[in-house]
């Protein structure tokens, strides 16, 4: 990432789900690869949240569900060099791209960056989807609550619409004591002003370390 030092830092808002083979590992690997990242200071982890897998026609109570999460990152790189590095994590989590609306191991969306609005054939932002998606505004609420969707408003707000319509699917905060593994924070850089973000009351004691050798 060789432009890095000289881009202005700006918050990335990540959002992960997983909904094949071991999907809680996976996106506790995830968290810490994306921690790991140069020119990368991971500031805030959601709870994990679980949702129904949707396809073009809808809600598809039939596939595997998904576990997801929302990260937001101090990013000090070019926006094409984050979308670049997201893919990488999800390739070396066996992350397959010959279905759309397909499942998968890991997904890793870019969801802003800032309020820089791109479209390009690489990378569109902010998210054009994001505000639908209740399972991408959910956890972002969690960790941001004054949070806004450049372009589109305040995630409280959209979240509130999405709840209402259609094409909004059940979600709900995971209480599996398995999934507070992905909640391990020993990389989180703390946000000045903003509360650490963190797990049920009674899920918080000593997380276990997760497996580097995923798949």
């Amino acid at each position: 990432m060789t432009d890095a030092a000289a881009a202005p830092a700006r918050t990335a808002v990540l959002a992960l789900g997983s909904n094949l083979g071991d999907r809680e590992g996976t996106l506790a690997a995830a968290v810490r690869a994306v921690a790991e990242l140069p020119g990368a200071q991971l500031t805030a982890i959601s709870p994990v949240y679980a949702s129904d897998a949707v396809k073009p026609d809808g809600v598809d109570r039939t596939a595997p569900g998904y576990l997801n999460l929302v990260v937001s990152v101090l990013w000090t790189g070019e926006p094409h060099a984050l979308l670049d590095a997201v893919n990488a994590i999800e390739n070396d989590h066996g992350r397959v791209r010959e279905e759309r609306w397909g499942d998968r191991t890991l997904d890793i969306d870019l969801i802003c960056l800032g309020d820089l609005r791109i479209d390009d054939d690489r990378l569109t932002l902010p998210h054009p989807r994001a505000g639908e998606r209740d399972f991408v505004l959910a956890p972002w609420l969690d960790i941001d609550p004054d949070a806004e969707l450049p372009g589109r408003g305040r995630v409280r707000e959209l979240l509130a619409v999405a709840a209402r319509t259609a094409r909004a699917h059940p979600v709900t905060a995971s209480t599996d004591p398995a999934h507070t593994e992905v909640a391990h924070t020993e990389t989180l850089h703390e946000t000045p002003g903003r509360p650490r973000p963190g797990t049920p009351d009674d899920l918080t004691d000593d997380l276990p370390e997760n497996e580097d050798d995923r798949r």
